[in-house]
């Protein structure tokens, strides 16, 4: 007989949604206000979830482990695998010096460090979510920025506020296809409403970031170039999610973005540096991540897709696989609740990226000895970091198969006429839990849906809204941070001041889609 949720422990939702809130309280406040490090914020949260799961859900102590050992797993894989395979390439640029020649052709481009940063973290960075996704941006447009000259908090910080208007398109569209496949709504239509939720941010992010960056003052100085940007991008967004599709979203954004940037650019009148080394010496320092565009892009081919599944181990997850039941309100009706492990080991995001770093280091004629110590050295770099992912998730998982995350759904969709606006909030939600717009789109569109036909709105615009909250939440997920962390080499005790930091633009522009989403549903 399976485990079934019960949602309201208490007896009521607003006292059970306070008890499922407390690892979430915990997270905050060791993380937010102790300053302690995210390891150790994770692993407390981790705790206080198993603890709520066992005595105020009745949650059987072999569910708990096995929930935790799944999230654990696949906190390290896809998620961990994409993270190293993205800094080992970086690494080997370094080492190899082809790093040094490509800050030289990028000051060819520009020295201003504002436009430096929207080129990387915004524009590069929202090419790297739609062709990867996951962890890639944040990791690769990080560490460029702090090895052309960027502080490590502000390189970090910068990156994180800009992975988010391309978030609910990336890695090819499958945080909505996911969406679609949970919901059963068209993904045309859903397509469609999260460009139209998403392209009013979309247009004044490259402006919100030049202020975060350079003040009012340096937004006066760019006003032009921001605007060119903004616009660029999201008219595009809009364009093609409205007209295409999902898939090619954030690609072409994010080539228009680049364009407009290197026009704005070359009719500004400010400083270049003339290049010091050959146009073949560039081409060979860009050649890393030429391979790695060349490779992410051939992973999205679908024949391809379909030749690299082939390999695929998936299984249910021991203890835990179809052995507890979801129940009404919080799924249309009850059922089995399903933990398949994939293990897609050829077809993963950080499969395609570890090739582009093994091709890079033959390319490049790194020695097998460098390689060798380039890669324990990225081990190194980020066991912590892995760590803290896999305790991230496994927090996440475990509040799902409890119920308690679907408590503090109810509890949003208990706010009636203003749930249009909390409901862009619980994708929110879902993404600081788990990380990934993707998985808070499986966690919680059906929900979404069963609360927009009960409360007479659109359950199209609403399970759109949940993936366009989201994906403001992902600045201050702690897989984003630790990833960030990582991946600029930040000091103990950065971790807590970036989420800190990261917090309050991360509600303000939730609010902002909520209050859009808002306005659609009165229309």
């Amino acid at each position: 007989m399976p485990w079934q949720h019960n949602y309201e422990p208490l007896g009521s939702i607003a006292g059970s949604a306070a008890i499922a809130a407390i690892p979430i309280a915990v997270l905050l406040l060791l993380l937010g206000i102790l300053r302690k490090p995210a390891w150790l914020s994770a692993l407390a949260g981790l705790i206080a979830a198993a603890l709520v799961a066992a005595f105020f859900y009745g949650m059987p102590a072999g569910l708990i482990a096995s929930a935790i050992g799944y999230g654990a797993a696949f906190g390290l894989f896809p998620i961990g695998w994409i993270v190293f395979a993205a800094i080992l390439l970086f690494n080997i640029t370094v080492a190899t010096g082809q790093f040094e020649v490509l800050k030289q052709s990028l000051a060819a481009i520009t020295t201003d460090r504002t436009m430096q940063a929207l080129l990387i973290a915004f524009a590069f960075g929202a090419f790297l979510e739609g062709a990867a996704g996951f962890g890639a941006p944040v990791a690769i447009a990080s560490s460029m920025l702090v090895a052309i000259g960027f502080e490590p908090f502000a390189a970090a910080a910068i990156c994180l506020l800009a992975n988010t208007a391309p978030v609910a398109f990336g890695s090819i569209g499958i945080p909505l296809a996911t969406l679609a496949a949970v919901t059963g709504l068209p993904l045309a239509q859903l397509s469609a409403d999260v460009g139209r939720l998403c392209a009013p941010v979309s247009s004044i992010l490259p402006a919100y970031v030049v202020v975060v960056l350079s003040g009012w003052t340096g937004l006066r100085r760019m006003l032009g170039t921001a605007i060119s940007c903004g616009a660029a991008f999201a008219v595009t967004q809009l364009l093609v999610s409205n007209l295409v599709g999902p898939e090619l979203t954030d690609i072409l954004s994010s080539l228009a973005a680049i364009v407009a940037l290197l026009i704005a650019e070359r009719l500004s009148d400010r400083p270049r540096l003339r290049p010091a080394v050959t146009g073949r010496a560039m081409a060979t320092a860009w050649l890393p991540y030429g391979v790695l565009v060349l490779f992410v892009l051939a992973w999205g081919i679908k024949p391809v897709q379909r030749l690299l599944q082939l390999p695929t181990f998936a299984f249910g997850w021991p203890g835990l696989h179809n052995l507890i039941q979801r129940m009404p309100p919080a799924a249309a009706h009850a059922s089995l609740y399903p933990a398949i492990y994939s293990f897609n080991w050829l077809a993963a995001s950080g499969t395609s990226c570890m090739f582009a770093a093994l091709v890079s280091a033959f390319l490049l004629r790194m020695p097998p000895r460098q390689f060798a110590r380039t890669f324990v050295q990225t081990v190194r770099q980020l066991w912590v970091a892995e760590a803290t992912v896999a305790a991230v998730l496994a927090l996440a998982f475990l509040m799902n198969y409890s119920g308690a995350t679907a408590t503090l759904g109810l509890a949003f969709a208990a706010t009636g006429a203003a749930f249009p606006f909390f409901s862009a909030l619980l994708g929110w939600l879902g993404v600081f839990l788990t990380g990934s717009d993707t998985s808070a789109n499986a966690l919680f569109g059906n929900l979404q849906v069963v609360s927009a036909n009960r409360l007479g709105l659109d359950p199209v615009l609403m399970a759109a809204a949940n993936s366009s909250g989201g994906v403001m939440g992902k600045m201050i997920s702690l897989t984003s941070i630790a990833v960030a962390a990582a991946a600029t080499s930040l000091q103990k005790g950065d971790e807590s001041r970036l989420f800190r930091f990261t917090l309050r633009h991360s509600i303000l522009l939730a609010s902002a889609i909520g209050l859009i989403t808002l306005l659609y549903a009165r229309m």
